[in-house]
Protein backbone atom coordinates (compact mmCIF):
# COMPACT_ATOMS: atom_id res chain seq x y z
CA UNK A 1 0.00 0.00 0.00
CA UNK A 2 3.12 2.66 -0.90
CA UNK A 3 1.51 6.02 -1.57
CA UNK A 4 -0.95 5.82 -4.94
CA UNK A 5 -0.34 6.95 -8.32
CA UNK A 6 -3.64 8.79 -8.04
CA UNK A 7 -2.71 11.12 -5.97
CA UNK A 8 0.59 11.85 -8.13
CA UNK A 9 -1.93 12.81 -10.65
CA UNK A 10 -4.24 14.37 -8.55
CA UNK A 11 -1.67 16.89 -6.50
CA UNK A 12 -1.71 19.93 -9.32
CA UNK A 13 -5.76 19.94 -8.29
CA UNK A 14 -5.02 19.35 -4.53
CA UNK A 15 -2.32 22.15 -4.26
CA UNK A 16 -4.69 24.11 -6.08
CA UNK A 17 -7.57 23.58 -3.44
CA UNK A 18 -4.57 24.23 -0.63
CA UNK A 19 -3.67 27.43 -1.92
CA UNK A 20 -6.85 28.75 -2.59
CA UNK A 21 -7.51 27.89 1.15
CA UNK A 22 -4.41 29.74 2.40
CA UNK A 23 -5.40 32.89 0.73
CA UNK A 24 -8.49 33.01 2.16
CA UNK A 25 -7.93 32.09 5.81
CA UNK A 26 -11.34 32.14 8.39
CA UNK A 27 -10.97 31.89 12.06
CA UNK A 28 -12.96 29.23 14.65
CA UNK A 29 -16.70 29.18 13.88
CA UNK A 30 -16.87 31.60 11.10
CA UNK A 31 -15.84 29.77 8.11
CA UNK A 32 -18.51 30.68 5.93
CA UNK A 33 -16.62 30.10 2.60
CA UNK A 34 -13.89 27.80 3.62
CA UNK A 35 -17.39 25.53 4.10
CA UNK A 36 -19.19 26.12 1.15
CA UNK A 37 -16.39 25.44 -0.96
CA UNK A 38 -15.50 21.83 0.84
CA UNK A 39 -19.34 20.80 0.65
CA UNK A 40 -19.25 22.32 -3.21
CA UNK A 41 -16.46 20.12 -3.58
CA UNK A 42 -17.79 16.95 -2.09
CA UNK A 43 -21.03 17.32 -4.15
CA UNK A 44 -19.11 17.25 -7.61
CA UNK A 45 -16.71 14.33 -6.45
CA UNK A 46 -19.99 12.13 -5.73
CA UNK A 47 -20.34 12.02 -2.20
CA UNK A 48 -23.61 9.85 -1.48
CA UNK A 49 -24.29 12.52 1.49
CA UNK A 50 -23.31 16.08 1.90
CA UNK A 51 -24.15 17.77 5.19
CA UNK A 52 -23.30 21.11 6.14
CA UNK A 53 -24.05 23.20 9.82
CA UNK A 54 -22.79 20.06 11.81
CA UNK A 55 -20.79 22.07 14.94
CA UNK A 56 -22.31 25.41 13.53
CA UNK A 57 -19.89 25.37 10.66
CA UNK A 58 -18.50 21.82 10.28
CA UNK A 59 -19.06 19.70 6.82
CA UNK A 60 -19.20 15.94 6.54
CA UNK A 61 -19.30 13.96 3.10
CA UNK A 62 -20.59 10.39 3.47
CA UNK A 63 -19.00 8.07 0.82
CA UNK A 64 -20.74 4.29 0.35
CA UNK A 65 -18.36 1.32 -0.38
CA UNK A 66 -19.55 -0.90 -3.19
CA UNK A 67 -17.67 -4.20 -1.73
CA UNK A 68 -19.38 -6.91 0.26
CA UNK A 69 -18.66 -6.34 3.79
CA UNK A 70 -15.27 -8.59 5.15
CA UNK A 71 -14.64 -7.12 8.51
CA UNK A 72 -16.82 -5.96 11.57
CA UNK A 73 -16.83 -2.51 11.46
CA UNK A 74 -19.38 -0.81 9.35
CA UNK A 75 -18.24 2.67 9.28
CA UNK A 76 -14.97 4.55 9.81
CA UNK A 77 -14.43 8.27 10.48
CA UNK A 78 -11.44 10.61 8.93
CA UNK A 79 -11.28 13.65 10.42
CA UNK A 80 -9.49 17.48 9.48
CA UNK A 81 -9.62 20.87 10.35
CA UNK A 82 -10.55 23.96 8.61
CA UNK A 83 -9.41 26.93 10.50
CA UNK A 84 -6.97 29.53 10.55
CA UNK A 85 -4.87 31.90 12.88
CA UNK A 86 -4.76 35.20 13.91
CA UNK A 87 -1.48 35.95 12.98
CA UNK A 88 -0.10 38.44 9.84
CA UNK A 89 1.60 35.99 7.42
CA UNK A 90 4.97 36.82 7.00
CA UNK A 91 5.96 33.85 4.04
CA UNK A 92 5.98 36.25 0.90
CA UNK A 93 4.23 33.57 -0.99
CA UNK A 94 2.78 34.54 -4.15
CA UNK A 95 -0.79 32.37 -2.38
CA UNK A 96 -0.52 33.97 0.43
CA UNK A 97 -3.44 35.18 2.80
CA UNK A 98 -5.31 38.16 1.45
CA UNK A 99 -6.88 38.61 4.66
CA UNK A 100 -4.75 41.18 7.01
CA UNK A 101 -3.90 39.79 10.44
CA UNK A 102 -5.21 36.14 9.48
CA UNK A 103 -3.20 33.15 8.16
CA UNK A 104 -3.24 29.31 8.17
CA UNK A 105 -0.59 29.19 10.51
CA UNK A 106 -0.77 25.14 11.39
CA UNK A 107 -1.43 23.99 8.73
CA UNK A 108 -5.38 23.25 8.56
CA UNK A 109 -5.39 24.27 4.73
CA UNK A 110 -3.32 21.44 4.10
CA UNK A 111 -5.22 18.80 6.05
CA UNK A 112 -8.47 19.71 4.35
CA UNK A 113 -6.60 19.91 1.06
CA UNK A 114 -5.44 16.30 2.09
CA UNK A 115 -8.88 14.74 2.63
CA UNK A 116 -10.46 15.88 -0.15
CA UNK A 117 -7.88 14.59 -2.09
CA UNK A 118 -8.41 11.42 -0.12
CA UNK A 119 -12.54 11.85 -0.66
CA UNK A 120 -12.44 12.33 -4.11
CA UNK A 121 -10.23 8.98 -4.90
CA UNK A 122 -12.81 7.06 -2.47
CA UNK A 123 -15.64 8.36 -4.41
CA UNK A 124 -13.91 7.17 -7.88
CA UNK A 125 -12.51 3.80 -6.35
CA UNK A 126 -15.17 2.74 -3.57
CA UNK A 127 -12.98 -0.40 -3.02
CA UNK A 128 -14.66 -1.05 0.66
CA UNK A 129 -17.41 -2.26 2.46
CA UNK A 130 -20.09 0.04 4.81
CA UNK A 131 -19.23 4.26 5.39
CA UNK A 132 -16.42 6.14 4.81
CA UNK A 133 -17.38 9.72 6.21
CA UNK A 134 -15.18 12.43 5.91
CA UNK A 135 -15.39 14.98 8.32
CA UNK A 136 -14.14 18.41 8.12
CA UNK A 137 -14.00 20.50 11.28
CA UNK A 138 -14.36 24.05 12.62
CA UNK A 139 -12.70 25.42 15.34
CA UNK A 140 -9.55 23.26 16.26
CA UNK A 141 -7.81 26.70 17.51
CA UNK A 142 -9.52 27.18 20.80
CA UNK A 143 -13.10 26.91 20.12
CA UNK A 144 -13.26 23.02 20.50
CA UNK A 145 -15.27 22.59 17.45
CA UNK A 146 -14.82 18.85 17.49
CA UNK A 147 -17.01 18.88 20.68
CA UNK A 148 -19.54 21.11 19.04
CA UNK A 149 -19.53 18.66 16.25
CA UNK A 150 -20.12 15.53 18.53
CA UNK A 151 -22.59 17.45 20.72
CA UNK A 152 -24.88 17.82 17.23
CA UNK A 153 -24.80 14.19 17.30
CA UNK A 154 -21.83 13.57 14.54
CA UNK A 155 -20.93 10.11 15.79
CA UNK A 156 -24.44 8.81 16.66
CA UNK A 157 -25.86 10.32 13.44
CA UNK A 158 -23.61 8.87 10.90
CA UNK A 159 -22.87 5.51 13.23
CA UNK A 160 -19.24 6.41 13.18
CA UNK A 161 -17.08 3.13 15.39
CA UNK A 162 -14.05 4.48 14.86
CA UNK A 163 -11.87 7.82 13.96
CA UNK A 164 -8.61 9.29 12.61
CA UNK A 165 -6.65 12.25 11.79
CA UNK A 166 -3.19 13.70 10.67
CA UNK A 167 -1.27 16.82 11.76
CA UNK A 168 1.66 17.60 9.92
CA UNK A 169 4.54 18.15 11.83
CA UNK A 170 7.44 20.67 11.18
CA UNK A 171 10.48 18.72 11.61
CA UNK A 172 9.83 15.72 10.61
CA UNK A 173 11.25 14.03 7.59
CA UNK A 174 8.57 15.55 5.05
CA UNK A 175 6.01 12.79 4.06
CA UNK A 176 7.51 10.40 7.20
CA UNK A 177 4.75 9.22 9.93
CA UNK A 178 4.78 9.18 13.71
CA UNK A 179 1.83 7.41 15.34
CA UNK A 180 2.06 5.89 19.00
CA UNK A 181 -0.49 4.39 21.14
CA UNK A 182 -2.01 6.11 24.59
CA UNK A 183 -1.13 10.09 25.05
CA UNK A 184 -0.22 12.18 21.66
CA UNK A 185 -0.73 15.88 22.75
CA UNK A 186 -1.04 17.04 26.00
CA UNK A 187 -4.94 18.10 27.94
CA UNK A 188 -3.66 22.18 28.16
CA UNK A 189 -6.07 24.07 30.89
CA UNK A 190 -5.62 27.69 31.84
CA UNK A 191 -5.83 29.79 35.10
CA UNK A 192 -6.33 33.61 35.86
CA UNK A 193 -5.20 34.49 39.99
CA UNK A 194 -6.15 37.16 41.56
CA UNK A 195 -3.95 38.44 44.50
CA UNK A 196 -5.53 40.72 47.16
CA UNK A 197 -3.97 43.22 49.39
CA UNK A 198 -3.86 46.45 50.40
CA UNK A 199 -1.81 49.53 48.31
CA UNK A 200 -0.40 52.99 49.06
CA UNK A 201 3.44 54.71 48.85
CA UNK A 202 6.22 53.05 47.75
CA UNK A 203 7.67 55.01 49.99
CA UNK A 204 5.50 53.21 52.95
CA UNK A 205 5.72 49.66 52.12
CA UNK A 206 5.19 48.71 56.05
CA UNK A 207 1.76 50.48 55.73
CA UNK A 208 1.08 48.24 52.87
CA UNK A 209 0.29 44.58 51.89
CA UNK A 210 2.16 44.75 48.49
CA UNK A 211 0.81 42.31 46.36
CA UNK A 212 3.69 41.84 43.58
CA UNK A 213 6.22 40.45 46.01
CA UNK A 214 3.58 38.02 47.27
CA UNK A 215 2.79 37.07 43.42
CA UNK A 216 6.57 36.46 43.25
CA UNK A 217 6.51 34.24 46.10
CA UNK A 218 3.31 32.03 44.44
CA UNK A 219 5.10 32.10 41.18
CA UNK A 220 8.04 30.41 42.40
CA UNK A 221 5.53 27.93 44.72
CA UNK A 222 3.59 26.63 41.77
CA UNK A 223 6.98 25.13 40.41
CA UNK A 224 6.77 23.02 43.18
CA UNK A 225 3.52 21.29 41.45
CA UNK A 226 6.32 20.27 38.90
CA UNK A 227 9.48 19.48 40.61
CA UNK A 228 8.27 17.88 44.19
CA UNK A 229 4.02 17.12 43.34
CA UNK A 230 4.04 14.79 40.57
CA UNK A 231 5.76 11.73 39.60
CA UNK A 232 8.99 12.63 37.63
CA UNK A 233 7.53 9.80 35.21
CA UNK A 234 4.47 12.43 34.75
CA UNK A 235 4.69 14.95 32.04
CA UNK A 236 3.94 17.88 33.46
CA UNK A 237 4.54 22.05 32.21
CA UNK A 238 3.19 24.70 34.28
CA UNK A 239 3.54 28.21 33.24
CA UNK A 240 2.90 31.61 34.25
CA UNK A 241 2.32 33.72 31.14
CA UNK A 242 0.83 36.93 32.24
CA UNK A 243 1.75 39.54 35.02
CA UNK A 244 -0.24 42.65 36.10
CA UNK A 245 -0.60 44.88 38.75
CA UNK A 246 -3.74 47.08 39.06
CA UNK A 247 -1.09 50.15 39.79
CA UNK A 248 -0.03 52.24 36.35
CA UNK A 249 1.99 54.85 38.53
CA UNK A 250 5.77 53.58 39.93
CA UNK A 251 5.78 55.16 42.62
CA UNK A 252 2.24 53.42 43.73
CA UNK A 253 1.87 49.94 45.37
CA UNK A 254 -1.22 48.58 44.22
CA UNK A 255 -4.14 47.08 45.27
CA UNK A 256 -3.81 43.62 43.68
CA UNK A 257 -1.97 41.78 41.02
CA UNK A 258 -3.55 39.58 38.36
CA UNK A 259 -1.18 36.08 36.96
CA UNK A 260 -2.26 33.45 34.45
CA UNK A 261 -1.29 30.72 32.76
CA UNK A 262 -1.43 27.33 31.31
CA UNK A 263 -0.78 23.94 33.04
CA UNK A 264 -0.08 20.88 30.16
CA UNK A 265 -0.54 16.71 31.58
CA UNK A 266 -0.54 13.68 30.19
CA UNK A 267 -2.94 11.87 32.40
CA UNK A 268 -6.39 12.75 33.95
CA UNK A 269 -5.03 11.74 37.19
CA UNK A 270 -1.95 14.41 37.35
CA UNK A 271 -4.64 16.88 35.69
CA UNK A 272 -6.48 16.84 38.76
CA UNK A 273 -3.69 16.55 40.86
CA UNK A 274 -2.30 20.11 39.38
CA UNK A 275 -5.40 21.86 40.23
CA UNK A 276 -5.95 21.07 43.63
CA UNK A 277 -2.42 21.57 44.38
CA UNK A 278 -2.50 25.17 42.04
CA UNK A 279 -5.77 26.12 44.62
CA UNK A 280 -3.90 24.67 47.70
CA UNK A 281 -1.17 26.73 47.30
CA UNK A 282 -2.49 29.88 46.03
CA UNK A 283 -4.46 30.00 49.47
CA UNK A 284 -1.55 29.21 51.19
CA UNK A 285 0.61 31.90 50.40
CA UNK A 286 -1.70 35.01 50.13
CA UNK A 287 -2.52 33.39 53.68
CA UNK A 288 1.04 33.70 54.59
CA UNK A 289 1.02 37.49 53.53
CA UNK A 290 -1.92 38.17 54.83
CA UNK A 291 -3.12 38.93 51.47
CA UNK A 292 -6.73 37.28 49.63
CA UNK A 293 -6.57 35.11 46.72
CA UNK A 294 -9.04 34.05 44.17
CA UNK A 295 -8.46 31.52 41.57
CA UNK A 296 -10.20 31.15 38.12
CA UNK A 297 -9.18 27.44 36.90
CA UNK A 298 -10.68 26.41 33.61
CA UNK A 299 -10.74 23.12 31.77
CA UNK A 300 -9.33 23.35 28.26
CA UNK A 301 -8.87 20.31 25.69
CA UNK A 302 -8.46 17.02 26.96
CA UNK A 303 -5.62 14.62 26.46
CA UNK A 304 -5.50 13.32 22.88
CA UNK A 305 -5.22 9.79 23.69
CA UNK A 306 -4.95 7.08 20.81
CA UNK A 307 -6.39 3.20 20.97
CA UNK A 308 -3.96 1.10 21.18
CA UNK A 309 -5.29 -1.39 18.43
CA UNK A 310 -6.64 1.78 16.40
CA UNK A 311 -2.84 3.66 16.62
CA UNK A 312 -1.24 -0.10 15.58
CA UNK A 313 -4.18 -0.02 12.60
CA UNK A 314 -2.88 3.54 11.61
CA UNK A 315 0.89 2.82 12.39
CA UNK A 316 0.59 -0.38 10.06
CA UNK A 317 -1.42 1.90 7.37
CA UNK A 318 1.60 4.52 7.57
CA UNK A 319 4.41 2.14 7.20
CA UNK A 320 3.20 0.38 4.39
CA UNK A 321 2.90 4.21 2.75
CA UNK A 322 5.97 5.27 3.91
CA UNK A 323 7.96 2.34 4.47
CA UNK A 324 8.54 2.56 7.80
CA UNK A 325 6.69 4.96 10.73
CA UNK A 326 7.81 6.21 14.31
CA UNK A 327 5.85 4.17 16.92
CA UNK A 328 7.44 5.43 19.63
CA UNK A 329 7.42 9.28 18.27
CA UNK A 330 7.43 11.29 21.09
CA UNK A 331 4.11 12.65 22.33
CA UNK A 332 4.06 16.90 21.95
CA UNK A 333 2.75 18.84 25.17
CA UNK A 334 0.30 20.82 22.87
CA UNK A 335 -3.26 20.09 22.62
CA UNK A 336 -5.50 19.22 20.02
CA UNK A 337 -9.49 19.39 20.29
CA UNK A 338 -9.27 16.21 17.95
CA UNK A 339 -9.43 14.32 21.54
CA UNK A 340 -13.20 14.88 22.46
CA UNK A 341 -13.20 12.78 19.57
CA UNK A 342 -11.24 9.92 21.09
CA UNK A 343 -12.66 10.36 23.89
CA UNK A 344 -16.07 9.81 22.04
CA UNK A 345 -14.99 6.70 19.82
CA UNK A 346 -11.59 4.40 19.81
CA UNK A 347 -9.41 5.56 17.12
CA UNK A 348 -6.07 7.27 16.42
CA UNK A 349 -4.08 11.26 15.97
CA UNK A 350 -0.61 10.75 14.36
CA UNK A 351 1.67 13.43 12.46
CA UNK A 352 3.01 13.48 9.51
CA UNK A 353 6.42 14.99 8.79
CA UNK A 354 6.51 18.44 7.41
CA UNK A 355 10.04 18.86 6.26
CA UNK A 356 12.44 21.89 6.96
CA UNK A 357 9.51 24.63 7.82
CA UNK A 358 8.98 27.04 10.35
CA UNK A 359 7.42 25.73 13.34
CA UNK A 360 3.61 25.96 13.59
CA UNK A 361 1.72 28.64 14.69
CA UNK A 362 4.82 30.90 12.73
CA UNK A 363 4.32 33.64 10.82
CA UNK A 364 6.19 31.90 8.23
CA UNK A 365 4.95 28.76 8.61
CA UNK A 366 4.02 26.81 5.41
CA UNK A 367 2.12 23.47 4.68
CA UNK A 368 4.72 21.31 2.58
CA UNK A 369 2.34 20.82 -0.84
CA UNK A 370 4.56 17.60 -1.28
CA UNK A 371 3.64 15.29 1.62
CA UNK A 372 -0.43 16.06 0.04
CA UNK A 373 0.02 12.05 -1.81
CA UNK A 374 1.59 10.80 1.40
CA UNK A 375 -1.30 11.73 3.85
CA UNK A 376 -3.90 11.15 1.60
CA UNK A 377 -2.76 7.38 1.07
CA UNK A 378 -3.02 6.91 4.63
CA UNK A 379 -6.19 8.39 5.06
CA UNK A 380 -7.43 6.01 1.90
CA UNK A 381 -5.67 3.29 3.73
CA UNK A 382 -7.57 3.59 6.72
CA UNK A 383 -10.84 2.85 4.92
CA UNK A 384 -9.55 0.09 2.60
CA UNK A 385 -8.24 -1.75 5.83
CA UNK A 386 -10.68 -1.09 8.35
CA UNK A 387 -13.64 -1.25 5.82
CA UNK A 388 -12.13 -4.34 3.54
CA UNK A 389 -14.26 -6.13 0.99
CA UNK A 390 -13.92 -9.31 -0.35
Amino acid sequence: MPIKNRFAQMLPEAVEWRHDFHRNPELLYDLPRTSARVAELLRAFGCDEVVEGIGKTGVVGVIEGQGARKGGLRCVGLRADMDALPVEEKTGAAYASQTPGKMHACGHDGHTATLLAAAKYLCETRAFSGRAVMIFQPAEEGGAGARAMIRDGLMERFEIEEVYALHNMPGMVAGSFGIRPGAMMAAADFFEITLEGKGGHAAKPQETTDPVPIAAHLILALQSIVARTTDPFEEIVLSVTTLASDSKALNVIGNSVTLGGTVRTMSAATRDLAETRLREITQGVAATHNARATVDYRRGYPVTRNDAAAAEAAAHVAEAVAGSVDRAVAPMMGAEDFAYMLEARPGAYGFIGNGDSAPLHHAQYDFNDAILPAGASWFVGMIETRLPSE
